[in-house]
């Protein structure tokens, strides 16, 4: 079974604010998610934290992002 992470954790592993994660979840740039609870507990399965890591990671400024 996945490791699943509440919205605070995931904050504090990327090193931002629980605001900022749940304004990435409304742009859709965020790591994936669920809405559990009849929609009202937000998680995260901590693989989708690291490919979401993985995917923003640059070898040079010049580099563009998807997300």
């Amino acid at each position: 079974m996945q490791v699943v992470l509440d919205q605070k954790r995931v904050a504090t592993i990327l090193g931002i604010s629980t605001r900022t994660l749940e304004r990435y979840r409304v742009a859709g740039i965020g790591p994936r998610y669920a809405k559990l609870g009849g929609g009202k507990l937000v998680r995260y399965q901590q693989s989708d934290v690291e490919a979401w890591i993985q995917q923003s990671l640059s070898h040079s400024t010049s580099e563009k992002h998807s997300s």
